[in-house]
């Protein structure tokens, strides 16, 4: 969803220099309208005016605001230079609400780079030095909120709107309070209260068409699309957001764009329009990427993934969620990290869905092996339990053991399904599939170091494994893991040329192999195993 805006957009009213606050009154108008041509000519008319009439207030109120139309207009540099030269010359001035002004500004171009301290810093001075003004109070206490509610603290982000409604309230702004209300059904559609955020999202789009915003309005039909879109009313969200996109198109709002681009893909990809989904969001991340905004380009790039993973192009959706996850992770993104009603960490149960399918599409072409990673990753998370590994080793591990056999894809059938004893030569065939697989994954980088658990699982601590006859500590404990689960479930799992051994029978093998292991990981799997078996 779009959390909108993080720049200010309300009038303050202005006694000097006439004919720069006629001009500035002008400007204003002209980008409610949505004219953005007009409003930068009258905005910059009226910077003209305010020099020549030594009105520094109107001087810096035009700053601003021109500052904030180029940021919409992607022209952050300059956007940001504006905003600045207003902060300065409200300084000089003394008016310590204009300030407070240039500082919501440039607090949300620091926000969506994805400077968040420097973010947060700003907007808490903005409410130091202008809280006594409702309406630039309602703002900030608005832009708090998002920063909270991206943060994943739901709770805190309610409050912060909560205020930022009664202070437009307390204002008589009609827009601000439509905001407040857009942020409202933002913070209540990520707790999955639907009905509130509909009606919230309602309220606002009747304030924005009542006052004649053009912006407000696409923003209230983008982000009442995702409503539709939750409740699998696809045409209404369709319609919606490519409304909403007509809007922010004429106003060269290219971030709005984006996430508008990106619902429409997440219609066509919920109706199987696998094709019009991969176009729509892929505009989308170029258009985040091209106004720099992280979260927006984030969140597309995780919708091509999930897309991408429901086509089966499973290394083109890892690629996407490590860039998701990196960029999240940039803007401490909670919210699109871990789903806050179940604590479920969300990009990471997408990544075990995008790793678990891969692995199983490389077994289905082999009956007796069908369900071995599985089985392997079941295994090797409890031996790292027993081992007092954390929780991200033991993601790795989850995730290193669903990949482990990623290589195999690349041996011939005849081979990996042979029912007799394989020739030398078919064994060293073999031998390459731990280097097949991380040339499967070239390109592709994890937040996780699974990559030494894909080329030496099969690694032996006596130095007699393969492919680099590596020996003792050489060897990394995660891929240890994997190795000895990895020959126990192929010991206790039904082949073509033998029967599948009893539990007690493999364990007799393993004890016979035990120098294939560092001590420590071979007791530890001897207990986890043990305990297993006694739970059951």
């Amino acid at each position: 969803m779009s959390h909108q805006p993080l720049t200010p957009r309300t009038e303050r009213g202005q006694t000097n220099g006439p004919d720069a606050v006629e001009l500035l009154q002008q400007a204003r108008s002209h980008e409610r309208a949505g004219a953005m041509t007009e409003a930068v000519v009258c905005y910059t008319a009226a910077i003209e005016s305010a020099q020549g009439d030594g009105a520094p207030a109107v001087l810096a109120e035009a700053l601003r605001r021109l500052g904030v139309v180029h940021h919409h207009r992607n022209e952050s540099d300059l956007a940001r230079k504006l905003c600045q030269q207003s902060y300065e010359t409200a300084t000089a001035i003394v008016d310590s609400v204009l300030a407070a002004e240039a500082l919501n500004a440039l607090a949300g171009f620091d926000f969506e780079s994805g400077v968040i301290e420097s973010a947060r810093e700003k907007f808490y001075r903005a409410l130091e030095l202008g809280g006594a003004n409702a309406e630039l109070r309602g703002r900030t206490e608005q832009n708090l909120g998002i920063l909270a509610n991206i943060q994943g603290a739901l709770v805190e982000a309610l409050a912060h709107y909560q205020r930022s409604l009664q202070a437009f309230e307390s204002a008589g702004d009609d827009r601000g309070c439509a905001i407040a209300y857009h942020n409202l059904g933002m913070v209540s559609a990520d707790r999955n209260l639907w009905d509130d955020a509909d009606g919230y999202f309602s309220r606002s789009l009747g304030i924005a068409e009542r006052i004649g915003d053009i912006h407000l309005q696409g923003l209230g039909l983008l982000n009442h699309s995702e409503v539709h879109l939750a409740r699998q009313r696809y045409d209404q969200a369709r319609q919606n957001a490519e409304t909403a996109l007509g809007i922010f198109d004429q106003l060269g709002a290219k971030l709005d764009k984006a996430d508008a681009y990106k619902v429409i893909g997440r219609v066509y990809r919920e109706t199987g329009r696998h094709a019009l989904a991969e176009s729509r969001l892929r505009s989308a991340i170029d258009l985040a990427v091209s106004t720099g905004s992280i979260l927006s380009e984030a969140e597309a790039d995780r919708e091509l993934a999930l897309l991408y993973q429901v086509m089966g192009r499973n290394q083109e959706a890892l690629r996407l969620l490590n860039a998701a996850h990196r960029l999240f992770g940039r803007l401490d993104a909670r919210v699109d990290l871990v789903d806050v009603t179940t604590k479920v960490h969300r990009l990471e149960e997408t990544y075990f869905a995008v790793v678990r399918d891969w692995g199983q599409s490389i077994e289905s072409s082999d009956s007796y092996t069908y369900g071995h990673c599985e089985r392997v990753a079941y295994y090797a998370v409890a031996l790292a339990r027993e081992l007092g590994l954390d929780e991200e080793r033991q993601t790795t591990i989850r995730l290193g053991a669903y990949l482990h056999d990623l290589g195999k894809v690349r041996i011939p059938h005849e081979i990996l399904n042979k029912p007799g004893a394989l020739t030398a030569e078919e064994f060293r065939v073999i031998q390459m599939h731990p280097a097949w697989g991380l040339e499967l994954l070239a390109t592709v980088e994890f937040p996780w170091d699974i990559k030494p658990i894909i080329r030496w699982h099969h690694e032996r601590y006596d130095g007699t494994g393969y492919p680099d006859r590596l020996r003792g500590d050489e060897i990394p404990i995660n891929a240890q893991i994997i190795c000895i689960v990895d020959v126990f479930d192929a010991l206790t799992t039904t082949r073509s040329y033998r029967p599948a051994m009893s539990h007690g029978e493999a364990l007799v093998k393993i004890e016979e192999s035990r120098g294939w292991w560092r001590p420590d990981v071979y007791q530890a799997f001897i207990r986890s195993v043990t305990r297993a078996a006694e739970a059951a």
